[in-house]
Parts: C-alpha cells; structure tokens; sequence
C-alpha cells in the first residue's frame, strides 16, 4: 500500500472506533498502532513504544497543564463562582435579559483563573441557572446562553488548549495567551450584543425588566477580591517578567487555594475533589497525547503532511483561501471530535502548511494568528451537535429542559462565532496588536 493509501486507512479506522464510542485516547492508539505496524513491523514499534511515552512526559513545560487544571478546581470549589456571577447580575440586571448577561460576564472572569471550557460551564451554570429560572428565563435562552458563555472558559486566558497548541508548535504561552485577550473579549461582547438582540426580536423568554434588581454594595465589591488577586498575581507576574508561564500557574493554584480558605469554602472534602478532579483531567489529556503521537507519527511515517504541503502548492491558491479551507475543515472535525483531540491530531499535520504560506507577516506572528484561530474554531465545536459537549453538560443539569430547545439556545450565538471567527481571517491584527508591546 502506498503511504496515502495507508494514512486513509489509519484516518477511516480512526473515526470508525469513535462512531463505536470507543473512547478517543484509545481510537487514536489502535489506529495509530496499526499504521505503524504496516510500515515498519512489530519490531520497530515496539522500540518506538519503549522510550515514546517517557520522552513526551518528561517535558517540564507540560507540568503547566496540572498545575492550570488544579487552578480552576480550586476555583470552582472555593465559592468564587457565586460571588462573580452576583457582581455581574448587579451591573446588568435593570436590563432587559440582563441575567443572562451576568452569566456571560461571570463565565468570562471565571475563565480567566480557569483554563477549562467544561468546567467553566458546569461551576457558573450551578449559580445562574436557578436565578435565570427564578425570573422567568426561558429554558433554552438559559441552557444556550450558559452553554455558550462556558467556551469563555478557554477563550479567556489562560485556555489549556492553547498551552497544548503552545508545546506542540514550540510558541511563546505567555504571547499565545496576551494574544486570545481581544478576541476574548470581543466574544464575551458579542454573547452579550445576541442577548439583547434575542430578547427583543423573539419575546417570551425573558421577563422584560426585574422587578427586584440586584444592587451594587460593598460586599460584592469584596467578594470580587479573591479573583482579581488570583489574575493579577499570574498574569502580572507572567508579562511582568517575575516567573515564567509553569511557575505562574503553580503561584495560580496556591492563591486561588489561598482565596479558597479566606472565603471558609474549602472543606477537606472539597480539597480531595480538586485533586482527584486534576488528576482525572491531567490523566485524559495525557492519554489524548500519547494517542495522538502514535498517530501522528505513523502519518509522519506516510510523508502525507509533505504531500499535502506539495499538493496545496501545486493549486497556486491565495493563502488566504488556504486557511479558509483549513478552518473550514476544522469547524467539520469539531462537529464530531473534541477540542484537544483535534488539535493534537490535525496541528502536527497542517501547522507545516500553514507556515509554508506568505501571509506578508513573521513566521511567529503567523503561528500566533493560527493558533487563535483554532482555538476559536474548536469552542466552536463545544456548542454544535452531534458533539456539543458543554450543551451535553449544561442540559444534564437543566432536567427540565429538553436536549432540542438547549441547542435551539446557542444557534443565535453560534452566528456570533461565525462573524468573529471571519473577523480574525480578515484581520490578524486583532490577535496581534497586544502582542507587538511585548518584548
């Protein structure tokens, strides 16, 4: 069999043991293995197996992944969440759908001491849900928008799957992340401008005005402390040149730990959970990358990413239309795969292509442009059936509402991706401009 042959066969089988709920760590392993093994024989994989696990996982930069998961828990138990969403509600709630604008407010600054999308969903809808019920949010304006503002989670900085997009290109975290600033917050505005949109073309659900709207006091104020602290000791010390992306997050975790005990929601019980919780994440994506290598290497093996640099060449496409039809291409895989999956699966294959194109700007600037746009294209695929993870995960905790009207919810704000995301193909700037004051 020629090497493409052999990567369509490895790609088919791939898909063919995930559409059987084989679970994606292991999908990625056999097929990967299997590949391999037609290429070279037993004898060299199994050399390959010997020291492949040990050389992925002695990389002191992936510590960075724990030690941001362990940040987020920390967070969701400590209680912070209820304090962000109650000073949000306080800013928007005199205005029509302005609950639902709290939630997309609070999703934002919980992400940014977060990193996770699921999880970020999970924490804020457990404190908006019961409110935005309360008062009248219908269940699919509800569902839709907390299932939309969870992507802020990983939109927001710091986003797990672009410290992994980081370790796979060799890039600059604390640049990937000062870039996913803007577009962060202009996602956040967005999910807040289809609100009010929403609520006033399709009437019912939502109660035009609150007829007790929270009010703004000194112990919301206070209780925003915990989460500014957390931010600006990572983020302060990441970009003021005190420690490094790792050291940041481990300073992360102790002091969301820290806000944790000051606020007297940590029970020793609730310290275990944020453990296991981190070690079953960090486990997951672990396996991810040891499937995704095997992969990846047993299409290295096939020279398909060559071929498909050559064959992209040979069509004298503008390069713009290049990555159109890449992001396109993972706007697709996102329907079916999840977020990391695709990312340590398809960005050793297409971030050669990608940088082999002359978009008129530097080679890192390009990698930090991609690497924005995939992790917005990839949130993207959080909200879209039939993957849909963080509907799937806000749905499970509305039982009232039914599966269809929680993805009839994000199709308004899954309109707001699409502009943002032809935005960034339009003009990188908005990625790059914060990037070009950092030395």
């Amino acid at each position: 069999m020629s090497g493409l042959s052999i990567a369509g066969f490895v790609l088919v089988l791939m898909f063919v043991l995930m559409a059987l709920r084989t679970p994606i760590a292991i999908s990625m392993f056999l097929a990967g293995s299997v590949g391999y093994v037609m290429q070279t024989g037993w004898g060299p994989f199994a050399n390959f197996m010997n020291s492949m696990a040990f050389a992925r996982f002695a990389s002191y930069d992936l510590s960075v992944i724990p030690l941001f998961i362990l940040m987020g828990q920390f967070a969701t138990q400590g209680g912070i969440s209820k304090s962000l969403f109650e000073f949000t509600a306080a800013i928007t709630g005199r205005l029509k759908g302005g609950l639902a604008m709290a939630a997309v407010m609070a999703s934002a600054a919980f992400g940014a001491i977060c990193g996770s999308s699921v999880a970020t969903a999970a924490t804020i809808t457990g404190v908006a849900l019961p409110e935005m019920k309360r008062h009248g949010y219908s269940g699919r304006l509800a569902t839709g928008t907390l299932a939309t503002a969870g992507t802020l989670g990983i939109l927001i900085p710091p986003s797990v799957p672009l410290v992994i997009y980081a370790i796979l290109t060799e890039q600059n975290i604390a640049k990937l992340f000062l870039a996913a600033t803007i577009p962060g917050i202009l996602a956040m505005l967005g999910y807040m401008l289809v609100i009010a949109v929403y609520v006033r073309v399709v009437p019912g659900h939502a109660p035009e005005v609150l007829k007790n709207p929270p009010k703004m006091n000194t112990r919301l104020i206070i209780g925003l402390a915990p989460i500014a602290a957390v931010f600006t000791l990572v983020f302060g010390g990441i970009y003021g040149g005190f420690f490094s992306p790792t050291e940041g997050a481990a300073v992360g975790a102790a002091t969301a730990f820290l806000a944790a005990l000051a606020k007297g929601e940590m029970s020793w019980e609730k310290f275990k959970h944020c453990f296991y919780g981190t070690a079953t994440s960090s486990a997951m994506i672990f396996l991810i990358f040891i499937g995704a290598d095997i992969m990846n290497s047993t299409l290295a093996l096939t020279q398909i990413q060559h071929q498909l640099v050559g064959l992209i060449a040979s069509w004298n496409l503008a390069p713009i239309w290049v990555m159109v039809a890449i992001v396109a291409l993972h706007l697709l895989l996102g329907m079916v795969t999840e977020e990391l999956s695709i990312i340590l699966l398809t960005i050793p294959i297409f971030f050669p292509v990608v940088m082999g194109l002359d978009f008129g700007m530097p080679k890192e600037s390009l990698a930090i442009w991609f690497g924005i746009l995939i992790l917005m294209v990839v949130s993207f695929g959080l909200l879209v059936p039939p993957m849909g993870l963080n509907v799937y995960v806000v749905n499970g905790m509305a039982r009232d509402v039914p599966l269809s009207e929680s993805f009839r919810g994000v199709l308004p704000f899954l309109v707001s991706d699409l502009i943002r995301i032809v935005l960034m193909l339009a003009f990188p700037g908005i990625a790059l401009w914060l990037v070009k004051f950092m030395n």
